[in-house]
């Protein structure tokens, strides 16, 4: 260590040393944060210490390989020169404000997720426009950037004065003793690229403890790598013939006949009532928990108007969605299929021509539109909706490739714009945008509205005096905010003369945070569901556990179609319906069942739990064979089927 510190390594050994003490302030700092929710015993804190030691030590070589090289290379003679100073100094600089600004987006990304960086990170990165507006929009960006740039300063500063660019610069280190110094840290990240996995801090059932071992930046790039997770490496898995016939008997009933072969799930739902073909909007409102409304106990009158429409619609009041993000709200409601594990199918390749909602309104003469407030390029949304015979409303500018040969899109003015932050434009004008459409539509053939909010979700501003809570004060207020606009909405459409013909679904994509104290948390996955205005049915509530893959063949079974479906949906009217829910990180893959929980993980990992919903406990107990039969089934199935091309949309679909 005394040779490294005199030597030209002495600025890497100092930045190794400093990156491992920032670290360890880091997961402290987060500890204190979430140790009066975190619920870990006072064991486990040697545990995340020192795991977050190997994965610092880990991110610390990887960022050393590159000047360690350079420094093998660098002759002597070259070692004090103009160049090599420049180089070091100009190098130094940089990375140690990239590692300043990554910790600043840990605690960022930790207030928002309660996680270390994960696939949501990565998909961040990619639509920077949305996040960098988003950021500079919800915190003092400049004021941020200029205390990154002091505190980068100061750690330059305290290097110069230390001497450690002075020691590098006039070292002189046989080419031998670099070689050795060099290759000893390659030979260790090599080692840790090997051996250390992301998945060893996912030991506990516990996951602030699990997040806290991990370190960010590891995080990042090990979720960069496992965009998709194959499921037959990773999970327990059974015979595939044994899976479909489990799931076969699990989505047969007396109104179902199976027209596919027996690796399919393909089959035609048959019903011998009169046939409803109302429009249909579908308005899926962002990060929308169900224990925001007093009708599921909330106290703070957030949703005064949804919860008086509770009263006038059919109420779901056990739904469950099936993941955290808003795009696997929209794979869960258009394609109806299990979370298969890593990112959602909307934002994968080979997402075209699927079945999907969709077709069965288009094999009904419908138009079919996806709506959003935002821009339509961010998580792949405009493709994978366009490239699934939806048309295109949103407020972007951005060309999604392909998109003016394989969809029709309408860009909404900034005329008609009265409000926009970050993520896109206000509910109020994004149903406007709707009411406008809907408005030359209807007369010439029913429709399918697929609308998107974005009001409800961080920086949370809306337009001022909208509601009597500042816009930008929090949550709550968009929470609200989101309720006014709703109810702006349903007073404007019921003029209308198509609205009487009208089903208008509000749908949650996901709850407003999935972090708990475990890895899933049910609770947090609990969100409301309300259709409203369906003809001819009676307002009342439906408490059958559920999932959002239901809904739409619930509403089918209300309006007395008869089609052929290629999805997992269930009608949950059905007499023999049996209660369950699918929910699932993008690792952890759940199969809830009344209060049994099973959860399918990497490494053939299954496990067994109960789940007391009073107090949101979910306790090990002995292993529940037939449950996790079940749970292998729906997600081997869904994974078999879209790695070969079963979620296909496939011709000829059976008309009504």
């Amino acid at each position: 260590m005394i040779k490294i510190r005199k030597s030209r390594y002495s600025v890497l050994f100092g930045f190794i040393i400093f990156f491992l003490i920032l670290s360890f302030i880091t997961r402290a700092v987060l500890l204190i944060l979430s140790v009066h929710k975190a619920d870990f015993s006072f064991t486990a804190l040697p545990v995340i210490f020192l795991k977050g030691l190997v994965f610092d030590i880990a991110v610390a070589l990887f960022f050393s390989i590159g000047y360690s090289i350079y420094l093998l290379l660098l002759p002597q003679r070259l070692n004090n020169s103009l160049f090599n100073r420049i180089f070091t100094y100009t190098f130094f600089f940089i990375t140690i404000f990239i590692i300043v600004f990554s910790f600043f987006a840990e605690f960022t990304f930790w207030n928002e997720f309660e996680s270390r960086f994960n696939f949501i990170a990565v998909d961040y990165l990619v639509y920077t426009f949305e996040v960098i507006n988003n950021i500079n929009q919800s915190y003092p960006l400049p004021y941020l950037i200029s205390g990154m740039l002091l505190v980068t300063a100061t750690v330059f500063y305290i290097f110069y004065k230390r001497k450690a660019f002075t020691t590098s610069f006039h070292s002189v280190t046989r080419f031998k003793t670099r070689l050795l110094f060099t290759g000893t840290i390659l030979a260790c990240s090599i080692l840790c690229l090997l051996f250390i996995k992301n998945s060893w801090a996912e030991k506990s059932e516990n996951h602030y403890q699990n997040e806290l071992s991990k370190a960010g930046i590891f995080s990042f790039f090990a979720a960069f790598k496992n965009n998709e997770l194959n499921y037959y490496d990773f999970y327990r898995r059974t015979d595939t013939n044994t899976a479909f016939e489990v799931i076969r008997k699990e989505l047969g009933n007396d109104h179902t006949r199976f027209t596919g072969d027996n690796n399919s799930i393909r089959r035609l739902v048959q019903d011998s009532g009169t046939i409803e073909q109302p429009n249909v909007i579908m308005v899926t409102i962002e990060s929308f928990s169900a224990d925001f409304m007093a009708r599921f106990g909330n106290e703070q009158h957030l949703t005064p108007y949804l919860d008086s429409l509770t009263q006038h619609s059919i109420l779901f009041t056990d739904m469950y969605a099936t993941g955290t993000r808003t795009v696997r709200g929209m794979e869960a409601l258009t394609l109806a299929v299990p979370p298969t594990p890593g990112n959602s199918i909307v934002r994968r390749q080979n997402n075209s021509h699927l079945f999907t909602v969709g077709t069965i309104f288009k094999n009904a003469g419908y138009e079919r539109r996806f709506f959003y407030g935002g821009d339509g390029y961010f998580d792949n949304m405009n493709n994978y909706f366009g490239n699934n015979g939806f048309d295109i409303t949103d407020n972007g500018g951005r060309l999604v490739p392909g998109e003016s040969i394989k969809t029709n899109r309408t860009i909404i003015p900034d005329s008609s714009i009265r409000f926009k932050n970050a993520w896109g434009i206000c509910d109020e004008d994004l149903y406007d945008a709707v009411i406008r459409t809907a408005d030359t539509t209807y007369k010439k053939q029913p429709f399918f509205y697929f609308v998107m909010t974005t009001s409800n979700h961080r920086p949370y501003t809306y337009p001022e005096n909208s509601i009597d809570i500042p816009s930008g004060s929090g949550r709550e207020g968009a929470v609200k905010y989101t309720d006014y606009a709703i109810g702006q909405f349903v007073k404007k459409i019921q003029s209308k003369p198509w609205f009487n013909n009208t089903v208008i679904i509000f749908v949650a994509d996901h709850c407003a945070s999935s972090a708990g104290k475990n890895e899933i948390d049910i609770a947090k996955y609990h969100i409301p569901c309300i259709l409203y205005n369906v003809k001819n049915v009676a307002p009342r509530t439906i408490d059958a556990q559920c999932s959002q893959i239901d809904l739409f063949p619930t509403l089918f079974g209300l309006l007395n179609w008869q089609y052929e479906a290629n999805w997992y949906g269930k009608d949950v009217l059905q007499p023999g319906y049996q209660p369950r829910a699918l929910i699932a990180t993008y690792q952890k893959l759940g199969y809830l069942q009344q209060d049994k929980l099973i959860i399918l993980g990497p490494q053939q990992q299954a496990e067994t739990y109960r789940w007391n919903r009073e107090k949101n406990e979910q306790l090990p107990v002995l292993s529940d064979p037939g449950l996790v039969q079940k749970a292998i089934a729906y997600y081997q199935t869904a994974y078999y089927l879209y790695k070969n091309g079963g979620m296909q949309e496939q011709l000829p679909i059976t008309k009504q």
